[in-house]
């Protein structure tokens, strides 16, 4: 069996007496200790007579990349003095966040940052935190919900249609929309994602196929939702051939589910193995593009953000067809990813953890909270924010804060002064958690121009 297999195996085909023989050992313990050793070491001594035919591959690969370069492995320092940065809202920002960021700002990689209002303390990178980095990405800079985003669904129905339909849109969002751990659709829809080549090369991906499929269109837990509401255009773009005006619409909110959080762990594992750094900063691990697993991530974390968008295609998707009509205007936006962009002239890699890209014209959306109104935006491209804005209104108190602060009580009384049905969710996610998003989105004028409004009125969120 191939778990029999030992370093004097590799070395007596010829391996050099370095790491590449432990990176050939780990991998094939990962991803074939249960195929005979025999084969096994045919297949080894192929990648050593021709490492360059194996660049890439999604076992071989990594070991082919250690015969031709082998990635340097060494203790990372911060420097002394901080890349540019802004910071919206400072006032609004607790100081973890912001220390956060100045921590991440003094990496050997980092070249610009900036700090969203909404922003408050995370893993790695701050939420709400904005860098761009040279040819390297941080998994943790992009989150464990990789892909997080927004979907908006507007119907050329009147806003008026909620207020003598609510049982019924209240039935539509039990009925068909799955939340948290363990629930998901009795009937699936096939999705062309599932035969991206992803999933079949990298072995990770293929591991995590069947789980990505069977949770398709269900949403995850604490600050996710799907939400009935009506939207308020102010501004109408000429292709969306809507007046301004009411209209009822579907907002949802999630992410890339189990097959983003299992990405994230796996890379952001190998990222601190390759990129020590000092304690405080050890979540800001990064893996450089130039390298087989940076390369892989890159693959993997847009699978993962692709994905997300398929879960959010496929449960507006049920809920257009329980209603009977079809979406005249979609808008939706990625909040937990990372792009290529050009930044001061320069290619970098712009991770928004819990930011909005707002390039110039580009359009987003921004929640507040269950009884508070999200923002329809268009991105003014302001460079100091790294043509970013805030993904939300930003929690104003933690989950433990509300938890022993705020009372099932408390929020049934908000939910009814404001005229919102509530399925599921938790304390934790009471409107009382939030900043006032009035207040967030006037600090980034700069950054967005409003087109329109969302209300909820018929929330569903994991039970919590």
């Amino acid at each position: 069996m191939g778990s029999k297999l030992s370093g004097k195996d590799l070395i007596k085909l010829g391996f050099p007496q370095n790491n590449t023989v432990n990176i050939a050992l780990g991998q094939i313990h990962r991803y074939r200790k249960r195929e005979k050793k025999e084969r096994i070491l045919l297949e080894a001594k192929e990648v050593l007579q021709k490492p360059d035919s194996f660049l890439g591959d999604g076992i071989w690969g990594k070991v082919a990349e250690g015969l031709i370069k082998p990635v340097e492995v060494r203790m990372q320092q911060l420097r002394n003095t901080r890349a540019p940065f802004t910071i919206f809202g400072e006032n609004e920002i607790d100081e973890l966040a912001k220390r956060q960021l100045y921590d991440a700002l003094k990496l050997p990689v980092a070249v610009k940052g900036a700090l969203m209002p909404d922003a408050h303390g995370g893993y790695g990178l701050p939420i709400g935190g904005v860098l761009a980095t040279d040819n390297a990405v941080i998994p943790y800079g992009v989150g464990v919900d990789i892909g997080c985003r927004m979907s908006l669904s507007i119907f050329d129905i009147p806003g008026s249609y909620i207020k003598g339909k609510s049982f019924q849109l209240r039935n539509m969002l039990s009925e068909h929309t799955k939340f948290g751990m363990n629930e998901t659709h009795k009937i699936k829809n096939d999705h062309a994602i599932f035969e991206c080549a992803a999933f079949r090369e990298i072995p990770l991906l293929k591991s995590l196929r069947d789980k990505a499929y069977r949770q398709l269109g269900s949403s995850g837990g604490g600050n996710h939702f799907v939400e009935f509401g009506i939207v308020h255009l102010q501004t109408c773009k000429p292709e969306w051939n809507l007046r301004p005006g009411e209209y009822l619409a579907i907002l949802s909110h999630s992410g890339s589910r189990g097959l983003g959080a299992n990405i994230a762990k796996h890379y952001t594992y190998l990222a601190t193995k390759q990129c020590p750094l000092p304690r405080q900063v050890q979540h800001l691990a990064w893996l450089d593009l130039n390298t087989h697993d940076g390369q892989e991530y890159w693959i993997a974390m847009n699978l993962a953000g692709d994905y997300a968008k398929a879960c959010h295609d496929d449960i507006h998707r049920r809920l257009a067809k329980a209603l009977g009509k079809r979406p005249v205007v979609t808008i939706e936006n990625h909040h937990n990813f990372a792009w290529e962009e050009v930044v001061d002239g320069k290619k970098v890699v712009v991770h928004r953890k819990g930011a909005t890209p707002a390039a110039e014209g580009v359009l987003g959306i921004i929640p507040g909270s269950m009884t508070a109104p999200g923002f329809i935006v268009e991105g003014k491209g302001n460079p100091y924010s790294l043509q970013s804005a805030s993904h939300g209104a930003g929690r104003r108190l933690s989950r433990g804060a509300c938890k022993n602060s705020i009372t099932k009580s408390d929020l049934t009384k908000t939910l009814d002064m404001y005229g919102v049905e509530l399925i599921g969710g938790a304390v934790d996610e009471a409107p009382m958690a939030y900043k006032d998003i009035h207040k967030v989105i006037n600090l980034q004028e700069e950054l967005v121009r409003v087109l329109g409004q969302f209300t909820p009125k018929i929330v569903r969120m994991d039970k919590g």
